[in-house]
C-alpha cells in the first residue's frame, strides 16, 4: 500500500493545475491607435511625419510576435485622405490581416464615407469577427458626427439630439470632433452581444472614441452604448483610442482600456500585444503604452 503523501504526489502530478491550465494562450493580437501621420511639421507634442518610421517599427515587432491579427482604432491619418495609402504601405507587411475602424481625421476630404471604408478594407462601418471563442466587436462611433457627411440625414437629427443631451446634462464631449452611434448601430449591439451571450462567447468592444470614463474625448452618446454593454455579461473589456495620452478605467468591472497615440512624442512609439487567456486578457505595452494584466471571470 502506498504511503499517503505518496498518493497525494502522484494526484498532483495527474491533475493539471489551474495556472498550468491558464497558461496556453487563445489568441495574441495587435493593437495600433492614432497613428495619423501628416507631411506637416511638428505641432506641439505631435509629430506627423515620424508616425511613419513608428509604423514600420511596430508592423516589425507585431510579426516577430506572430500576432494572429492586428486592430487599428482609427485616425492613420491627420488631414488629407491622400495619406492613407503612404500610411497602408507601411502596415502592408504584417503577416496576418488587419482589421480597421475609422477615426473622426479619417474623414478629412471624405464626401463618400464609402470610399474610405473601401480604401481601409472594412466589410461595413461597423461589423464584428470571431477567434478562438471570442467575439470582436468594432463600433462605428463617427456614424453620428458632424464630420461624416449626415447633413440631409436622419442621421443629422440623431446628431442634433445627442448634442441637445449633451448640453443639458453638462457633459464634457460635444467637441466637433466627436461622433456617436445611431439608434440601429444600438439594436445592431444589443443583438450581438445577446447572441454571444446565448452561444457562451466572450467579447472585446473596440471603438475610436473611449466610452469610458466620461472625458472630453468620449463618444457622443457613451452613455446610450455603455447601457446596452451593462445589459450583458459577456463583455470582457472594451478599447478605445482617440485620446492620446491613454488611460484605464472601469466600467460596472469591465475593464476599458484607452491606447496611446502613436503621433505623440518625436520618438517614442505606442501600440501593444494583447494576449488572451482562459483566466486573463495580458496587454504588453510598447513605447508609451503600460502593461497590464485584466482578470477574466
Amino acid at each position: 500500500m502506498k504511503p499517503l503523501w505518496l498518493l497525494a504526489l502522484l494526484t498532483l502530478l495527474r491533475v493539471p493545475t489551474l495556472s498550468a491550465q491558464s497558461s496556453t494562450p487563445a489568441l495574441r493580437f495587435g493593437l495600433l491607435a492614432d497613428i495619423q501621420y501628416a507631411d506637416a511639421n511638428a505641432a506641439g507634442s505631435r509629430f506627423y511625419r515620424n508616425s511613419l518610421g513608428k509604423a514600420e517599427e511596430a508592423v516589425a515587432a507585431l510579426n516577430r510576435n506572430d500576432v494572429a491579427f492586428t486592430i487599428n482604432l482609427g485616425d492613420i491619418v491627420d488631414r488629407r485622405f491622400a495619406d492613407i495609402d503612404s500610411v497602408l504601405l507601411r502596415l502592408s507587411p504584417l503577416r496576418r490581416k488587419l482589421y480597421n475602424t475609422t477615426g473622426n481625421h479619417d474623414y478629412k476630404g471624405v464626401t463618400d464615407n464609402r470610399r474610405l471604408l473601401r480604401k481601409l478594407g472594412m466589410p461595413a462601418a461597423y461589423y464584428t469577427f470571431e477567434k478562438a471563442g471570442w467575439v470582436f466587436v468594432m463600433l462605428n462611433t463617427n456614424e453620428v458626427a458632424p464630420y461624416a457627411n449626415v447633413a440631409g440625414t436622419p442621421l443629422a437629427e440623431e446628431l442634433s439630439a445627442q448634442r441637445a443631451y449633451i448640453k443639458r446634462e453638462g457633459l464634457p464631449q460635444g467637441a466637433s470632433y466627436n461622433g456617436g452611434v445611431s439608434a440601429h448601430q444600438l439594436e445592431w449591439l444589443d443583438k450581438v452581444l445577446r447572441r454571444a451571450e446565448r452561444k457562451g462567447k466572450r467579447v472585446l468592444v473596440f471603438s475610436h472614441h473611449p466610452l469610458y470614463p466620461e472625458m472630453g474625448e468620449s463618444a457622443l452618446n457613451a452613455r446610450e452604448i455603455l447601457s446596452v454593454i451593462a445589459r450583458h455579461t459577456c463583455v470582457k473589456a472594451l478599447f478605445a483610442g482617440h485620446h492620446h495620452a491613454g488611460g484605464f478605467a472601469r466600467y460596472n468591472g469591465i475593464p476599458s482600456v484607452n491606447i496611446e497615440g502613436m503621433v505623440e512624442t518625436a520618438a517614442r512609439n505606442a501600440f501593444a500585444v494583447v494576449t488572451l487567456y482562459p483566466d486573463r486578457i495580458e496587454i504588453e505595452g510598447h513605447g508609451r503604452v503600460p502593461s497590464r494584466t485584466l482578470p477574466v471571470k
